[in-house]
């Protein structure tokens, strides 16, 4: 779909712990539809969902499990196939379980675990590791249009996703090690970086899943 052909309803997902202002001011500029919502049936009315997350695995799924949007998430990203876009935290949760917190289980949506970054040298790399690092494409996407090699990403985070699976891998990025800085399957989609710090990058980023 290209800028303009219709208007998109976008429900960015309020379970207490994203960092939503921000998110919502970003696709606000490109100009759709925005509703920060905790309401389970406004991911069935949505054309596109957006869940952001900083802070703990296990928190984060409990307060989507109390507040009914697990439920509502599974059923319009695998019944209904809606397109979701996953955020930090928010894309951890795709994963089945993270190491965070003894072990507890996410969505299941992509087939890998969540663990905390072991870097070999703790005085030149720091965790959580924060600031700018490019992305190293492992596919084509339709969500890295006009994304350059030298295209750059704001990441703040302690930990990273491992995929079982390589098709699930879209991009990597080096920091002590390589890791996975962005998985895609079908129509789900998440970026481990946070978009919505990332300047004109990141506003690139979410207009093409806008416009998907």
């Amino acid at each position: 779909m290209k800028p303009g052909t219709s208007a998109q309803r976008i429900a960015i997902v309020d379970y207490g712990m994203g960092n939503l202002h921000s998110v919502r001011k970003k696709l606000d500029r490109i100009g759709v539809d925005v509703v920060v919502t905790s309401a389970p049936g406004d991911m069935a009315r949505a054309d596109k969902i957006v869940l952001p997350g900083v802070g703990h695995f296990g928190k984060a799924m409990e307060n989507l499990t109390e507040l009914g949007l697990a439920d509502a998430l599974n059923e319009a990203v695998l019944v209904n196939r809606t397109p979701i876009l996953g955020i930090c935290l928010g894309m951890q949760l795709f994963a089945n379980r993270s190491e965070e917190g003894g072990g507890p289980a996410g969505l299941g949506w992509i087939d890998a675990e969540v663990v905390r970054f072991r870097v070999p040298d703790t005085l030149r790399f720091k965790v959580p590791h924060m600031g700018w690092n490019g992305v190293a494409v492992a596919k084509s996407s339709p969500l890295l249009r006009e994304a350059g090699p030298r295209t750059e990403f704001y990441f703040v985070h302690s930990y990273h996703v491992v995929c079982h699976d390589p098709a699930d891998v879209l991009c990597h990025t080096d920091y002590a090690y390589r890791f996975t800085s962005m998985v895609e399957r079908d129509n789900v989609f998440g970026v481990q970086f946070h978009p919505e710090k990332s300047h004109d990058a990141g506003e690139a980023l979410l207009k093409n899943f806008v416009y998907l």
